[in-house]
């Protein structure tokens, strides 16, 4: 019986050991990635069947990067392992095309079914979210919602690069964009979220799930 072929990404080494310790057993883990850009390129290369990945990770956030690698190869299936308790990340995981979210402290015990439940086409979300991630489907699109959608992919990354500190020099460095274009993109979102400062802009950006840090 073939087995199934398993990508992992997380920024820290040492839970990337112990992932490929924990599966080892069941399936194949074809390789690593440590920020979301690395996991798209090599979700690219490698076409696994599915992606374990964390939220929190550098130049692109994992949500970020299944929005990405969805659009390239959708019968990818991506399971989320994060440290966010919080139905928004969930929510947010699950717009972007996951089939799995599951709390890095339940790994042990819940990873494994999680994968298993994602090849076989279904959804796995952790117990322990399980109920208010239902609730907010329940409540429906909020007008703060409405106005995320209009966030532009390119938008995302400009303000992923702005919670790792990254000045606007360095963002257009990184992006390949002018210096002009990072400010009128950061300017745009202002406006469309109704918020007056560039840390009002972040703080929002991560409490609802766009980007991580």
């Amino acid at each position: 019986m073939k087995r199934t072929r398993v990508l992992l990404a997380d920024d820290h080494q040492v839970v990337l050991e112990g992932l490929k310790s924990l599966l080892k057993d069941e399936f194949d883990i074809v390789g690593s990635a440590q920020d979301g850009q690395e996991l798209v390129n090599q979700a690219v290369a490698l076409h696994p069947d599915v992606i374990v990945a964390d939220i929190s990770m550098p130049q692109l956030s994992g949500i970020e990067a299944a929005r990405r690698i969805k659009t390239v190869d959708p019968n990818i299936k991506i399971v989320f392992l994060t440290m966010h308790p919080d139905a928004t990340y969930a929510a947010s995981a699950f717009e972007a095309g996951a089939s799995g979210f599951v709390l890095k402290h339940s790994a042990p015990s819940e990873l494994v079914t999680a994968i298993h439940e994602a090849v076989k086409g279904k959804t796995y979300v952790t117990p322990l979210i399980a109920g208010d991630l239902i609730h907010a489907y329940q409540q429906g699109d909020s007008p703060e919602k409405m106005l995320l959608k209009k966030i532009s992919p390119r938008q995302r990354e400009v303000l992923q690069l702005m919670a790792e500190g990254k000045s606007a020099k360095q963002i257009a460095s990184v992006l390949d964009i002018s210096t002009k274009t990072v400010e009128f993109h950061k300017y745009k979102m202002m406006e469309q979220l109704n918020i007056k400062t560039s840390i009002a802009l972040i703080q929002y950006a991560i409490k609802h799930g766009i980007i991580s840090v």
